[in-house]
């Protein structure tokens, strides 16, 4: 199941970002698959710590390529596919990396992890697919709200999605005892 939330996460992740507008939160412009990138770091650790990280990059390929198919289908043009997969190659490596050499409990691995892999998906993505030096969408002066939009959003899921985790184990420790 953790490698089907993976890739559905990111797959919904993109379909929702192209059908609808971005968030707009005063000067921050958010895509609305951005609440779900924060997500998929989440269930991108959970397979690693399952199936380990030399199967994980096995999933994250899979996952690139999907990603990149599904924005082509939705209509994005190459710049913006190439953006979204050179993001999400470096941000999920660097996450899965700092997720692999950290030796402190799983939740703050997840979340340091997850907080670094977050700020590169967003400045890489917004300077290639969305800056005037790549696809020309947004002007200078509306970049880094847009990072810190995106960064802000993605490091508030990896707050939950880590403080979730102890409860979350212990009430399927509590069943899997039950049964």
């Amino acid at each position: 199941m953790r490698i089907v939330f993976y890739l559905a996460s990111i797959i919904t992740a993109n379909v929702i970002t192209a059908s609808f507008a971005p968030f707009q939160l005063g000067v921050f412009v958010i895509p609305m698959g951005t609440f779900l990138i924060g997500a998929t770091f989440i269930f991108r650790d959970l397979v690693q710590n399952k199936y380990g990280r030399k199967k994980t990059y096995f999933f994250i390929t899979t996952a690139l390529i999907l990603s990149a198919l599904i924005s082509f289908i939705l209509g994005d043009t190459m710049l913006i596919v190439l953006a979204s997969a050179i993001s999400f190659a470096v941000s999920e490596t660097t996450d899965t990396e700092i997720y692999t050499r950290l030796n402190l409990p799983m939740k703050w691995r997840i979340l340091y992890s997850g907080l670094v892999g977050g700020l590169l998906d967003s400045v890489i993505f917004v300077m290639i697919g969305l800056s005037p030096l790549g696809a020309n969408i947004l002007p200078w002066e509306a970049v880094p709200a847009a990072i810190i939009g995106q960064v802000i959003v993605k490091s508030i899921i990896q707050l939950i999605g880590a403080s979730l985790l102890n409860p979350i184990k212990n009430i399927l420790k509590a069943n899997t005892i039950s049964n």
